[in-house]
């Protein structure tokens, strides 16, 4: 992992910290504080001299080589850790704000389509090993990637399971205190039910002497490694021939295929088979956003802007013949 150099070292580790004990995962948190750790490092800043300026100027300079959504979380992110100073009277107020953000792109996600998801979850399935060394925890990441992609689950959530979080009798799974620090229970479509019954008689043959406390084992004490079901994921889109990169095209980026995506998949592809029963989608917005674990519905209602992976490549095609006539 790597360490921070500036003088604030300490003051982020305690802020990291103290994020974590009210429930958000520190991975982001480390990752904007480098970024600004690093440009503290470089400029040979002290504690004189963190005022506006300062951070205007971090702002440009980010901006080269940064996206503006990169530089607002990182903006975003250095704001939070002023105001947790702030609090514990080291600054008497925060430099950061009145310090305005970058105008941020429109971000259309990539969709699959019903028969993508369904090529997609094949193609992890044909690179299972029949070893019996890999065979388990090949399972283990598969169907991690089928409850994001059946689901609608964020890809720590189905890694986070314990055991007793499956509740096979009602047929849910309870997720604990992940984003937003929500709790919510999860109903399994009965082919998910089946495959994870299908997995743990699996575990139950393999590991005779189980004391993995995770519902899907990484190895015989651990949970699975995320970095793994990226590798997997990006495999199994590379093996069913999907090939398109993230693109900017003038002010709307067109985001690439990404584990995440099949979250977003799950959720226009939900609110399109109610739009063809003849149901409101609207109405479903509340439902959804539980589901989804979105604070407030209207999060949920974005997911309205695309109808469904035809219609996303429509915009990609327009946003493209658009650029041509320029």
């Amino acid at each position: 992992m790597k360490k921070f150099k500036s003088f604030l070292s300490s003051s982020f580790q305690e802020y990291i910290s103290y994020r974590q004990t009210i429930g958000y995962r520190g991975n982001n948190i480390r990752s904007n504080l480098l970024h600004f750790d690093q440009y503290v490092k470089e400029k040979n800043a002290d504690e004189n001299s963190f005022n506006p300026l300062f951070f205007i100027e971090l702002s440009r300079e980010f901006k080269q080589h940064l996206t503006p959504a990169s530089v607002n979380q990182i903006i975003g992110t250095v704001r939070g850790f002023f105001q947790f100073i702030v609090r514990k009277n080291i600054y008497a107020e925060n430099p950061l704000q009145d310090i305005p953000g970058h105008k941020e792109n429109a971000y259309i996600p990539f969709i699959f389509s019903t028969k993508e998801i369904k090529q997609l979850l094949s193609a992890v399935q044909e690179r299972i090993r029949k070893s019996q060394k890999h065979f388990l925890y090949d399972l283990s990441e598969y169907i991690a990637i089928l409850l994001l992609a059946e689901c609608g689950l964020r890809i720590s959530e189905p890694l986070r399971l314990l055991h007793t979080h499956y509740r096979k009798d009602d047929g849910t799974i309870y997720i604990e205190k992940t984003k937003f620090r929500k709790d919510r229970l999860i109903p399994l479509p009965k082919s998910v039910l089946t495959e994870i019954e299908n997995y743990l008689a699996v575990r139950k043959s393999l590991l005779t002497d189980d004391k993995n406390q995770y519902l899907l084992a990484g190895s015989k004490t651990k949970k699975i490694d995320s970095g793994k079901i990226y590798r997997r994921f990006h495999q199994a889109v590379k093996d069913i021939g999907i090939t398109e990169q993230k693109q900017i095209i003038a002010d709307t980026t067109f985001g690439a295929p990404t584990p995440h995506s099949l979250r977003h998949s799950f959720a226009i592809n939900t609110l399109k088979r109610i739009k063809e029963r003849g149901k409101s989608t609207q109405e479903a917005l509340p439902v959804l956003a539980v589901h989804m674990g979105h604070v407030m519905y209207q999060y949920t209602s974005l997911y309205l802007k695309v109808l469904d992976a035809e219609h996303r490549q429509g915009l990609v095609n327009f946003a493209l013949s658009q650029l041509k006539k320029v």
